[in-house]
């Protein structure tokens, strides 16, 4: 029998789970590792959505199959979501599924409309599902940059010119994960026109859409005018709601795409746990004091971790969204490449943050920090990795402050 199966040749290894690894076994060597390595939420959800599954829990009739595409509240929750925040109207029986989270989502849409050697459009660097979805999934990727500047759109004109077959899908990713990069809606208005003439799907993935800074809220595709003719947007209650661990996620929009989704997924699974999905409704409906709450707490980590770390001698850039900062490289280190430096700054500092390049090659020179630590932890992050940039013979600004 071979062992040589055709999707896992397809499959590189994991970059970013050698530093997980080398991180679990430091810790369990009893070493105090602070990671900002993983996006993992480190608070807790609501009391009032964790008292609604617990009651709906004892429900002797509630531990059954549930609905693959989503309980009916949950769909209707959702819908209500994107009328208040976007002012987009969506229909919840044709326009809105639920999924296990938007990388489960993003998978299963790969699955139902990809057909191999079709060719797909993705960021580069990325969130490695939306590559990977439509690897398994038997597509090509055409990598196409992440910021959105002209060279962006030069990239998308040279790939519909240049490949063959033409691409088919295009996935877009704002505020990003990794690079925290965002986009107004003129971009959106310039895209759907962009797909519509040249006959291609979008997938947007908005998972971040409630952890934005300095009061500019992200946009969604779908307020576009006609948007809903090409795209579909994912989103997840993991951040706004801290409920990372619960898989709820939902894609919303063309229906087309909606029903090839939904088709898929009534094969593979039978929805989520009835008593998340009904907590899920309670975050949704209930009171949204922890969406703020939330947002301005990773603001502030964000300053606490550019201010402490610019100190210590390496400069961040001020992310405008999401719960990631991506960093160049200490330019004297930068010839370590992306991995060789999270490894050394997990054993010599003890902080882990996730390799750039496991985002794609042009993640090289970066590394992916998470906000999932508290202001005293980041402080005490940015006191170690000063320790371990003065070892390497790495200059500090004169002068400094004790951090």
């Amino acid at each position: 029998m071979s062992e040589e199966f055709y999707r896992m040749k397809r499959l590189p290894p994991y970059v970013i789970a050698e530093v997980n690894a080398m991180r679990a076994a430091a810790r369990a060597a009893g070493q105090d590792i602070i990671d900002l390595g993983m996006g993992n939420p480190d608070l807790p959800p609501p009391a009032h959505v964790i008292d609604k599954l617990c009651e709906v829990a004892r429900k002797p009739d509630a531990h059954g199959y549930s609905a693959s595409k989503g309980i009916p509240g949950i769909r209707k929750a959702q819908a209500n979501y994107y009328a208040t925040r976007f002012g987009v109207e969506l229909d919840p029986e044709t326009e809105v599924v639920m999924t296990m989270g938007s990388k489960e989502g993003l998978a299963s849409l790969a699955t139902a409309i990809t057909a191999p050697g079709d060719v797909v459009l993705a960021p580069n660097p990325s969130y490695p599902i939306h590559t990977f979805g439509f690897i398994i999934a038997g597509a090509t990727i055409r990598s196409v940059p992440t910021t959105p500047d002209e060279r962006y759109w030069d990239s998308l004109d040279r790939a519909m010119k240049y490949s063959v077959p033409r691409p088919s899908v295009l996935i877009v990713n704002y505020p990003s994960n990794p690079t925290a990069e965002t986009v107004d809606l003129a971009f959106y208005e310039r895209l759907v026109a962009w797909a519509k003439e040249n006959k291609v799907w979008i997938l947007s993935d908005l998972a971040y859409s409630e952890l934005y800074f300095d009061g500019q809220p992200t946009r969604s595709i779908l307020e576009v005018p006609g948007a809903k003719d090409v795209a579909v947007e994912f989103t997840s209650m993991s951040k706004t709601f801290s409920m990372a661990g619960w898989r709820v996620g939902f894609a919303v929009g063309n229906k087309t795409l909606i029903t090839a989704l939904t088709r898929v997924k009534s094969y593979l699974d039978y929805g989520a746990f009835t008593p998340i999905q009904a907590a899920a409704c309670a975050a949704l409906n209930g009171p949204q004091d922890i969406v703020e709450m939330n947002r301005n707490l990773y603001q502030k980590r964000r300053d606490v971790m550019v201010e402490a770390f610019g100190r210590a001698g390496w400069d961040i850039p001020s992310p405008k969204a999401s719960m990631f900062a991506w960093a160049p490289l200490p330019p004297a280190l930068a010839h370590l490449g992306s991995l060789e430096f999270s490894k050394q700054l997990l054993t010599e500092a003890g902080v882990a943050v996730a390799p750039g390049v496991g985002y794609g090659e042009d993640g090289e020179g970066f590394v992916r920090i998470a906000m999932v630590e508290n202001e005293q932890r980041l402080r005490q992050a940015a006191r170690n990795i000063k320790r371990y940039l003065s070892s390497m013979g790495v200059n500090t600004p004169a002068g400094l402050k004790a951090l």
